[in-house]
This record gives C-alpha cells, sequence and structure tokens, in this order.
C-alpha cells in the first residue's frame, strides 16, 4: 500500500494505491474516485451502537466503507475530506492511541480502530463536546481540519483556543478555563481557552469555523 498526499496546505486530498488483496476504510462521503475495478462495502462505523454513538457524539458518518482490491494489480483510490483544509499521515505501533477532535477522522489501514472516550464537562463547556474520538490499534490512519494543521512540541503548559486543538496523544492535561477576567474573557473575543499541560506534540488548525462564520456574519 502507497499513500500520497497533494494539495496540502489548503486543498489536502489522498491516493491510495492498493496491491492484489489489501484494503482501505474510509468516511461515508470521503471518496472523490476509485477504480471501476475496486471492490466497495458499506458498513457500521464499529458496529450499530457503537456507529450510532460515533455519529451523535463523535461527529463521525454512522457508516464507513471498505475499499478491496480483488485483482492481480495495483488500483488507486482518491479521497478527500469534506470541507478545505489540511490533512496529515499518522502511524499508530502496537499499543499505541492517539486522541482527535470530533468530525477529524478521515480513512486508515482496517486495522486501526476507532472509538469513543468520555473527554469530560470542561471539553463541554470549550465547545468540543463531551465526548472525544480515540484511535488505537496498529497501521496508517489520516485525519484532516478547516485551515492548515500545525505541529506544536509542548514541554509544560500551552494556551489554544477552544477551536484550534485537533490531535493529541494520552498524556495530556487539558483544562478549559476563561481566556482572562471574565469581563475581558466576554470583551476580547476569545472567551474559553484551553490549558494543555504535559509533554509530547499536540496539532493545531489554523482556522476554524466558528471564527469563518464570525467573519461572515459581520461582512453580510
Amino acid at each position: 500500500m502507497e499513500i500520497k498526499i497533494d494539495g496540502k496546505p489548503a486543498f489536502g486530498y489522498m491516493h491510495v494505491d492498493l496491491a492484489p488483496g489489501e484494503s482501505f476504510v474510509a468516511e461515508s462521503d470521503a471518496m472523490a474516485s476509485m477504480s471501476a475495478k475496486m471492490e466497495m462495502k458499506a458498513k457500521f462505523n464499529g458496529g450499530f451502537f457503537k456507529g450510532l454513538g460515533k455519529k451523535f457524539l463523535g461527529g463521525e458518518s454512522l457508516f464507513v466503507n471498505e475499499f478491496t482490491n480483488p485483482t492481480q494489480e495495483t488500483l488507486r483510490l482518491t479521497l478527500t475530506q469534506g470541507f478545505p483544509g489540511d490533512v496529515m499521515l499518522m502511524e499508530l505501533k502496537e499499543g499505541e492511541s492517539f486522541f482527535l477532535q470530533p468530525g477529524a477522522y478521515i480513512c486508515s489501514e482496517p486495522t486501526v480502530k476507532l472509538g469513543m472516550k468520555w473527554a469530560g464537562f470542561h471539553s463541554w463547556f470549550g465547545g468540543e463536546g463531551l465526548f472525544r474520538l480515540k484511535v488505537d490499534g496498529k497501521g496508517k490512519f489520516i485525519f484532516g481540519a478547516y485551515g492548515g494543521l500545525l505541529e506544536k512540541e509542548i514541554d509544560g503548559e500551552l494556551i489554544i483556543d477552544t477551536d484550534h486543538l485537533v490531535a493529541y496523544p494520552p498524556g495530556f492535561e487539558i483544562k478549559t478555563q476563561l481566556s482572562g477576567s471574565l469581563i475581558s474573557s466576554l470583551t476580547s473575543g476569545e472567551g474559553f481557552v484551553m490549558r494543555v499541560k504535559g509533554k509530547g506534540k499536540v496539532i493545531i488548525q489554523t482556522r476554524s469555523f466558528a471564527g469563518l462564520a464570525g467573519w461572515v456574519n459581520r461582512n453580510l
């Protein structure tokens, strides 16, 4: 299997070349094109009840599509996300896991599993929801977000706007708080922010849908 990402950072998309017998899993609306010889099968995203949980609590689709190459030649699958922005490829080793913001997952190898984990009321107050997506297993997966994706190395603490935290590994302590005093938080337009504490690398997005909506409303 070979994966090539093009169109970065504004309009990222993925070419996935599947060797004979290989399979790949993607969100139900992620396929842009595929070889006419490739097989596609829709299935529940982790089972019926787990799929419902991921749809209503994690921002993912109820169904996922599994693409399989049944031929003796290499076939190409092209995938994208439903909005403009960057995409990033990561690979998990056995026993590793990663957390994603709701709606960030795009596609992965079949050996990668997507689940839900309680995020806490602090996440809900920050507009991120009560649950977060947990990616574990072994293999490659791709996620994306609106805007560009930046890797931030943390050794201590970092303040991140609630609309910009996309992905991070386990071990970080994340708390939602006001950006300043009550008055300054309300008048500055920043509102709530996330205080991220720990050591490692987090992924943030350079744009947010909330920011886009605010800009559009001001200029209508």
